[in-house]
Formats: structure tokens, C-alpha cells, sequence
């Protein structure tokens, strides 16, 4: 588990958020513990999928399709807000590894453990599929390995089987390679059987270390899914057989998780789990994390003994909060006093200079951390979809941070060229002393300078620039946009553009040149190999502008909200 970072609510709903759990394509889990004192798990997704309603009507159906599965072997969903700003849902904590994590910590599991996880898994999805349910997403990170056995998790992605094509036809991949079934990859529907097809992948995961189809990358990965034997490796016996069967690539030739239950365990999963079926190393781990969540801290602090009355008389005025009145993450109470120098408004820029920019001060102190409810009504903005929008409660965020600490110059910086084009070609007068934008255009000579030849990046471009980005014509903050501009030819990569959200979800692109005129560039921005599922990867033209010697990025792509930066150099 992570620590929570400056910029990451601290409250979700009714729940007190802990640390960072993890984090995937879809959004980021937190443990969190209730007002009660019971630790939950909270779902958060990406704050650029709260802005599609499509997406929004498929969560909503998806919470109360998980809602119904409460059988053995499973997380419950106890609680779900899916019209907050941000949507969540929480489920029951399980102090445990996941599979993958243990499987790379401590190697392959022993063959009574690997039987035990399959006849536990397998009476999960006899209960999910009795309720007309499929998982759709059965891999080692969705196995919990608890001291009372295996736990299947994230059904933020099952769905109803019946009645959900117009919910599927969005484009997103549902599912992981390596461990999605054959039918599908081709798109032919996912059945109950799938989820076995993606069982027996797990399955030989735990007994040999390794999953039954490898390459490196998600395209090999699903050819050989679709059109190759799976490799077991060293799994052998009875398991192997069971698992063999599982991996078939007819659906209707794979076991039912009934079959592989009563084969597994005849008596039941529970009677393999009594008595104990983690090997020691894992019992050791599962044993400290148990006693890690018990003691951490909440933030909230309570006084031992009498207290007592040092606060002034009510007929004298409250004296103002300082930073140190905040007990830690969250704290309620009057906000805090900002420094002085931190109140007063920069001074105004002479007729000849650039107004300043504040660069963000994110590794200044804090003067304590935001406290967000996303379970609070807002509207999510209207007609927007795509990657990397932020949504009403980013903009709280965003203020608050502000507040904070981070200058709102990279924000409120202006973008336009305010006559630069007119002074291209131009030596700069007395009052007005050579820029990067001059330099960027008159190749740093301060003199007219011809045209540049095809695919020559002018000087005054390259290097690394980063500074604050909004869409939706300034009302959505992106959060940070970090570009390296390296010489190209026109064709070829001039750079790439690491775009990192209010919630620290991370896309990159990859920028190509396209042509190089007397006042920008202009390049195609295409999402980079590797990036989460919430990152568009669709091209889409870019133009960088010197403006007062920072750079300003524009962008023409309507589903991010036609994002802006003012980019100031770094190195």
C-alpha cells in the first residue's frame, strides 16, 4: 500500500481514505475505513470516464449487478455512489496478497494450495453465474489469498448477460490478455465458459509461475489465445488434466464450475481450507498485513484524560488557525492562515515584460492536506467524453491546491501569440529584450531570418517544458503536460508528451512532425504503446506556439476537450 499523495482526496463518500492500494486502466483503489471502523476497499474510477454517460449508465448497471453476488469466495459490494462527480463503489477488505503479487514474491504455489484456489474459485462462479452473471475478467490480480481462502474481486466489470448489447457497444475491452477466452478476443460473446477458459489460465499461473500464452506484446499475446495450444509447463497429474480442460478453445467442451468443484473438492472447498491451505511464507505475510491495517493511523486524534479550557472567553474574537491546528489528513475546522507572502498578487509586469508564471510548488509544505467529498451533488460537464478530462470535483481539487501553494500563472497564463507573428522577422526594440519565442523564430540571431527548411526545428524549441493544462475552453483542469522537443526531420518523432492527471493517472503520446512554418510547429500526437485503457489513442494535430518564451500547446481533439498548456522550459 502507497501513502496518499498531496493532490488525492482524503475522503470518498462516508469513508476516511487510508493509502493507495493500487491502480489500473479503469481507476485507482484506496483502503478506507467507515465512521464504524469497518475497512473497506474503494473503487474510484477515472475522473475522464465520469464525463461519459454511456459509461456512467454501464457502472450504474454494473454496481447493481455486483450488489446481487454474495456467495462464498467473494468480495461484497457494500456500498456505491454511481452519479457522484467521480463515481466509487466500496467493497469488503480482505488483509491478503493478491495472487499475482504472491506468485511474484514468493514463487509457484504447491499443488494442494493451487486445488484449494480452484475449487474455491470455482464455487464463485457457480454463484455468479447462477445469478445470470459473468465476471468477464478472471486473473491473478482479481484473487485475493486470504487466510480463509481465495476471495474474487472487481465486479465493477461483470455484467448482466442478457439485455446489455447497447451497453457493449462503447469499445471498451473488457477482459486482459493472456487471460481472456478465444470467443472473447473474436467478439463472439462471453458465456459462464469463459470465465472457466480464464480460470484454467490462472490456475496454471499459480502452479508453474508463468500463464499459458506468452509474448511480448497484448497483439501476440491474443493470437496465440486464439490460435495456439496453451504451455503448462511443469503442472502435471490430475491438475493438469483439469486445467487442460479448462483451456479449450470450444466453449462448449470446457467443464462447468460445478464440474470442476465436485472434481476439485467432492467435499466442498471449505473442507480443503480448513486446517490451513497458504504455505508458511504466505500465512507469515497475510498474518503482518492483518496487523498493519489494524494500526494504522486515521489521521484523527483523541486526547487521553481530563482536557482542559484553553481557548479564549467567547467575548473575545476567535484567534485565526494556523497551519499547525491540523491534526493530519482531512482535518476539519477554519482553513489555514496562508503565508503573507503567499496573499499578495504578483506585481504587475511592465508594458514590455510577460506576466510571471508561477511554476507549481509541488514538493513545498503543505499547509494541510484537501479534504474531498466525492459523494457531493455536482454535474458532470456536458457533452464531454474522453481521456484525461478532470470533473467537477477535480476542479475543487485543483482550487483548493491552488490555494495551496500552486500558482495559478501557468493556469491563467495567456496562450495567444499577442503579436509575436508580427515580430518574427524583426530585431527587438530597446525595450523589449530577446525572448525564446524571438529567438525560436529568428533562429537566435535577434535578425530576419528566411523560412526554415523542411523538418529543421528552430533552436529556441527543443528541450523539456512543462506547465498546467485545461480543456473545454478553461473549465476542466488536466492536469500536468510534460513535453521533450529533440531535432526531427518532417515525418519523423520530435518528442513526446507525458500527460499526468489531477489523480495521477499517467498517458503518453508521441508526437511526429508534420510541418515547420515561421511562427509553430505543427505535428500528429498519437498515444504511446503501453498506456492504460484510459488513454486515447486516436492521432490528432497539435500546434506549438512561442509565446513570451514559453510555449503554448494546443490541440484539435474535440473527445479530450481540445486541451491547452502553456508549457514554461525546465531543462
Amino acid at each position: 500500500m502507497q501513502p496518499l499523495d498531496v493532490d488525492e482526496p482524503a475522503t470518498v463518500g462516508p469513508y476516511r481514505l487510508l493509502g493507495r492500494l493500487g491502480s489500473g486502466g479503469m481507476g485507482r483503489v484506496y483502503l478506507g475505513r467507515s465512521a464504524g471502523g469497518r475497512t473497506v476497499a474503494v473503487k474510484i474510477v477515472h475522473p475522464h470516464f465520469a464525463l461519459d454517460e454511456e459509461f456512467r449508465a454501464r457502472f450504474r448497471r454494473e454496481v447493481a449487478a455486483a450488489r446481487r453476488v454474495g456467495g462464498a469466495w467473494t468480495a461484497p459490494v457494500l456500498d456505491a455512489d454511481p452519479d457522484a462527480p467521480v463515481p466509487w463503489v466500496a467493497t469488503a477488505y480482505a488483509a491478503g496478497p493478491s495472487l499475482a503479487a504472491a506468485v511474484t514474491d514468493t514463487g509457484p504455489l504447491p499443488a494442494h494450495t493451487v486445488r484449494a484456489l480452484g475449487a474455491g474459485l470455482a464455487e464463485a462462479l457457480m454463484a455468479v453465474h447462477e445469478l445470470g452473471l459473468v465476471h468477464r475478467d478472471v486473473k491473478p490480480s482479481n484473487v485475493l489469498l486470504t487466510l480463509d481462502g481465495p476471495l474474487l474481486i472487481d465486479f465493477g466489470i461483470a455484467r448482466a448477460t442478457d439485455g446489455t448489447a447497447s451497453l457493449t457497444s462503447t469499445g471498451v475491452s473488457i477482459g486482459s490478455p493472456g487471460y481472456m477466452s478465444p470467443e472473447q478476443i473474436l467478439g463472439k460473446g462471453a458465456t459462464g465458459a469463459a470465465d472457466v477458459f480464464s480460470l484454467g489460465a490462472v490456475l496454471t499461473y499459480a502452479a508453474t509461475g508463468e500463464p499459458p500464452f506468452r509474448g511480448d506484446s497484448s497483439a501476440a499475446l491474443l493470437y496465440k489465445v486464439v490460435h495456439e495450444e496453451p504451455e503448462l509447463g511443469s503442472l502435471g497429474g490430475e491438475l493438469r488434466e483439469v486445467t487442460a480442460a479448462c483451456l479449450t478453445k470450444d466453449p462448449t467442451a470446457r467443464p462447468t464450475p460445478a464440474d470442476l468443484s465436485r472434481h476439485l473438492a467432492p467435499e466442498g472447498a471449505a473442507r480443503l481450507i480448513t486446517g490451513g491451505w497458504l504455505p508458511g511464507p504466505l500465512v507469515e505475510q497475510v498474518s503482518r498485513s492483518a496487523v498493519h491495517v489494524l494500526n494504522l493511523d486515521t489521521g484523527e486524534t483523541a486526547p487521553s484524560g481530563p482536557v482542559p479550557f484553553d481557548t479564549p472567553a467567547e467575548t473575545e474574537p476567535p484567534a485565526p488557525a494556523s497551519p499547525s491546528s491540523h491534526t493530519g489528513p482531512g482535518a476539519s475546522g477554519p482553513p489555514p492562515t496562508m503565508n503573507p507572502a503567499e496573499q499578495q498578487p504578483p506585481p504587475p509586469a511592465k508594458p514590455s515584460e510577460a506576466p510571471p508564471v508561477v511554476p507549481a510548488q509541488r514538493d513545498a509544505p503543505s499547509p494541510g492536506r484537501v479534504s474531498v467529498s466525492m459523494a457531493a451533488a455536482a454535474t458532470p460537464v456536458e457533452g464531454a467524453r474522453g481521456r484525461r478530462l478532470s470533473c467537477t470535483v477535480v476542479l475543487a481539487v485543483a482550487g483548493a491546491l491552488a490555494a495551496g501553494g500552486l500558482g495559478l500563472g501557468a493556469l491563467l497564463h495567456p496562450w495567444s501569440q499577442q503579436g509575436s507573428d508580427n515580430n518574427a522577422g524583426t530585431a527587438p526594440s530597446r525595450s523589449q529584450a530577446p525572448t525564446a519565442a524571438s529567438s525560436a523564430a529568428t533562429g537566435g540571431t535577434g535578425a530576419p531570418e528566411k523560412s526554415p527548411s523542411p523538418g529543421t526545428i528552430p533552436v529556441g524549441y527543443l528541450g523539456t517544458w512543462e506547465g498546467s493544462a485545461t480543456g473545454l475552453g478553461g473549465a476542466v483542469p488536466m492536469g500536468t503536460f510534460r513535453l521533450t522537443v529533440h531535432q526531427a526531420a518532417v515525418g519523423a518523432e520530435l518528442g513526446r508528451m507525458t500527460q499526468t492527471d489531477p489523480l495521477g493517472g499517467v498517458c503518453t503520446d508521441v508526437l511526429t512532425l508534420k510541418k515547420v512554418t515561421r511562427t509553430n510547429l505543427v505535428a500528429t500526437s498519437t498515444g504511446a504503446k503501453g498506456n492504460h485503457d484510459g488513454c486515447d489513442p486516436a492521432p490528432h494535430t497539435v500546434q506549438l506556439t512561442p509565446t513570451h518564451g514559453d510555449l503554448s500547446y494546443t490541440s484539435d481533439s474535440s473527445a479530450e476537450g481540445n486541451p491547452v498548456a502553456v508549457l514554461s522550459k525546465v531543462s
